[in-house]
C-alpha cells in the first residue's frame, strides 16, 4: 500500500525536471500517440503529480485536446510503487474533476497490456481498435490519377484553419486534430500536401520520417469529395516525394471499423503488421462517450 501521507496536486512548470526523470522509466510509463511530448503539456489544465513531500511519485495528464474529449496523454510512476494503487490515487482526482464538465469523453489508446489491464479494472469500456498497416516501396502500384481540376501542392500555415475544419469534417469530434495539433504536426513532418480545386481545399496529408522509411500520420478527404480516388491520389504524390532516406517502407496506422480506410489501403498495397491497439472510453456517468 502507499503511504497515506501522499498529496495529488496540479503539475507545474517548476515540476519538469522531477517529471523528466520519472519518464525515463519507459516499463512504468503509458504515454499517448501525440504530437507532444508529455513535458509540453506542462502548464495545462488536468496534469497531476503525485507526491510525497518533495519527491513526485507518479504523474497523469489527460487535458481537453479538441474540445470535447481528455485523452489520457501521460500516466508514469517510479519503479517501486504499485502502478495499479497509484493510478487509483490520480484516476480518483481526475475523475472527480472531469466529472463537473458535461458531455466530456476520456478516452485512451492503450499501447501496452499492463495500462490496458488498469483501465478495464477502473471501469474503461472498449471502442475500438487502432490497427498498423505497412507498404514496401516495390509493391505500391501508382496508377491513381486524380479527377480534372485537382491539384496537390505542399501544406502552408496559412492553410490550418481550413485543414482543421476539413479534419473535423472528415474524422468527427473524437478523432478529431485540433489546428495547434495540426500544426505541430505539419512542423514535424518530412512532406505535408493538401489537395485542392476550385472551391478550395479538399483533402490532405501529413507524414513523418523515423528510422525505418515514412509514416503517413494523418489523411484526409472532406466528406462530400471522398468516394473519388482523391485519398489514393494524395498517397501516389506522397510516395513520388519522399527522399530515398525515407521512401523504402510507408506505415499507416487505422481504426479496425474503417472500412473505407482499410478498403483504400489494401488497393495501394498495404498489408496488415499483426499490430493493434484498444481504445478504450470512460463513461463518466453518461452514454455519450460510448457512441
Amino acid at each position: 500500500m502507499i503511504n497515506i501521507s501522499l498529496i495529488v496536486r496540479q503539475a507545474s512548470i517548476q515540476d519538469h525536471q522531477q517529471i523528466a526523470s520519472l519518464l525515463f522509466h519507459e516499463a512504468n510509463l503509458h504515454r499517448h500517440l501525440d504530437w507532444r511530448s508529455p513535458l509540453d503539456w506542462l502548464g495545462s489544465d488536468r496534469y497531476w503529480v503525485l507526491k510525497d513531500g518533495n519527491r513526485i511519485l507518479a504523474v497523469m495528464a489527460c487535458p481537453e485536446d479538441p474540445q470535447g474529449v481528455s485523452w489520457i496523454r501521460v500516466f508514469g510512476y517510479l519503479p517501486h510503487l504499485a502502478g495499479a494503487e497509484a493510478w487509483r490515487i490520480l484516476w480518483e482526482t481526475a475523475k472527480g474533476e472531469m466529472e463537473l464538465s458535461p458531455n466530456l469523453q476520456v478516452a485512451a489508446i492503450a499501447l501496452k497490456q499492463w495500462f490496458q489491464t488498469i483501465l478495464l479494472e477502473s471501469g474503461f469500456a472498449p471502442r475500438q481498435s487502432i490497427l498498423s498497416l505497412e507498404l514496401r516501396r516495390e509493391y505500391f502500384v501508382q496508377s491513381f490519377p486524380l479527377p480534372a481540376g485537382m491539384r496537390i501542392r505542399p501544406m502552408l500555415e496559412s492553410d490550418l484553419p481550413q485543414i482543421a475544419q476539413l479534419d473535423l469534417d472528415a474524422f468527427g469530434s473524437f478523432w478529431h486534430n485540433s489546428q495547434d495539433s495540426l500544426s505541430r504536426a505539419r512542423s514535424q513532418s518530412v512532406y505535408a500536401s493538401v489537395l485542392e480545386d476550385f472551391s478550395g481545399l479538399v483533402g490532405y496529408q501529413i507524414s513523418t520520417g523515423n528510422p525505418f522509411g515514412a509514416h503517413l500520420a494523418r489523411l484526409g478527404v472532406r466528406k462530400q469529395a471522398q468516394n473519388r480516388g482523391l485519398g489514393a491520389g494524395l498517397v501516389c504524390d506522397l510516395v513520388r516525394k519522399l527522399t530515398p532516406a525515407h521512401s523504402s517502407l510507408l506505415t499507416v496506422n487505422t481504426q479496425t471499423d474503417n472500412a473505407a480506410s482499410l478498403a483504400l489501403y489494401k488497393k495501394l498495397g498495404f498489408i496488415q503488421t499483426g499490430d493493434h491497439f484498444p481504445v478504450l472510453v470512460y463513461p463518466l456517468g453518461h452514454s455519450s462517450a460510448l457512441r
